[in-house]
């Protein structure tokens, strides 16, 4: 079947755009001629996208810092449901992550009588399972990147297909270490850690300092190590600031963008929790995760986890294969020495790539088809 008319679509922040960026993909080869149009990133602009808002608008974490916000971004949720039901209407509408913006404005379009899908299932099985009656009343049908989640949404009577991770494909089973070396100016011998503090501002805030104050730790006893701190651009202003106030400025070597390259170099990372970490699995690095936010948020969100776990590949794996640092355990000392756990243990770094090894070929599915398959089918209903 033809998609007749545009596709509306809203990606929140790096990694959604990146996922629907791979998502349009796939839809183009089916459908050359596709209109896409609604909130987006530069990933999404390579496939041809109509960016009517930047998705970075949509780039804010945490109760307190989203209240701050709020305003700003209901409004644009209006404006856009306006614009999508007043003027042409989408054939259907696709909401890529950012479930808090994405599933009220589903909820009305899907209402109106458009067909809605939802591309990455709202993390239920982690925390806030009271969005399973908000799920239900929003997508006609949900796009799973993990393979439990179809049946978990089918027990509510919600429609779902586990499509793979799309990063599972982008990223190679064996990544080239020697090649991004190279691409980074680096030596074979030398002992690398990535250094990631988050995607959004409010991440860095909180986090860059404590991850460089412990980097500056495992300077002064291995004077050999390298960091490697891949920034976002919009950032990474701020990331040499806070570098230049921690006396790290000389140490670290900063790029912009350039995430996969610099996970693929190094030996292990100190990650912020989210998205990247899934990255750094599929790349099968050890990691230390980390992550620190406004007090109050962080008081919201404990009380409603299900899980012990907070980093996806502890929670993919059931276990905890890496070390989490949440919080106030998330101090420079205590991050140094995670990160010196690691350096002085090959045998377990060699263990946790075994089991990334292992998630990488569970995660690896033709998403791009599959995604396709069910959008069509989702037309054809």
């Amino acid at each position: 079947m033809a998609l007749a008319g545009r596709l509306a679509m809203v990606a929140g922040e790096a990694s959604g755009d990146l996922l629907a960026g791979l998502l349009l993909g796939g839809l183009r080869q089916r459908w050359p001629d596709l209109q896409a149009v609604g909130i987006g990133g530069p990933q999404m602009a390579l496939q041809g996208f109509d960016a009517w808002w930047p998705s970075d608008k949509l780039a804010v974490r945490g109760y307190v810092e989203v209240l701050r916000h709020y305003r700003e971004i209901v409004g644009i949720r209006r404006q856009l449901r306006d614009r999508l039901l007043q003027g042409e209407r989408p054939a259907a509408f696709i909401g890529v992550d950012a479930p808090d913006f994405n599933l009220g404005l589903e909820a009305d379009l899907k209402a109106a009588g458009v067909r809605t899908a939802h591309f990455v299932c709202p993390s239920i099985w982690a925390w806030r399972p009271e969005r399973i009656e908000k799920i239900r009343a929003s997508a006609d049908h949900v796009l799973c990147i993990f393979p439990f989640e179809p049946a978990l949404l089918a027990e509510h009577g919600i429609a779902a297909t586990y499509v793979g991770h799309p990063l599972a494909n982008v990223i190679p089973l064996e990544p080239d270490r020697a090649a991004a070396r190279r691409a980074l100016g680096l030596d074979d011998g030398d002992t690398v850690l990535a250094i990631l503090p988050g995607s959004r501002a409010s991440e860095v805030q909180y986090l860059a300092r404590r991850f460089f104050d412990a980097a500056a730790l495992l300077r002064r006893e291995r004077p050999g190590l390298r960091f490697v701190v891949p920034a976002m651009p919009a950032l990474r202003e701020r990331i040499d600031a806070i570098a230049r106030e921690a006396g790290m400025a000389d140490a670290l070597q900063i790029v912009n963008g350039q995430s996969h390259t610099v996970l693929a170099a190094c030996d292990l990372t100190l990650i912020a929790s989210g998205t990247a970490t899934l990255e750094a699995a599929l790349f099968k690095r050890p990691m230390v995760i980390a992550y620190n936010m406004n007090w109050l948020s962080w008081q919201i969100m404990r009380r409603q986890r299900l899980q012990p776990w907070v980093g996806l590949p502890n929670i993919l794996c059931q276990d905890f294969v890496v070390p989490e640092l949440l919080q106030e355990q998330a101090e420079a000392p205590a991050l140094a020495q995670a990160v010196r756990d690691w350096l002085d243990a090959p045998s377990r770094m060699q263990a946790v790539h075994a089991r990334f090894t292992d998630l990488h070929h569970t995660l690896r599915r033709d998403t791009a088809r599959l995604a396709t398959d069910a959008i069509e089918t989702l037309l054809e209903g």
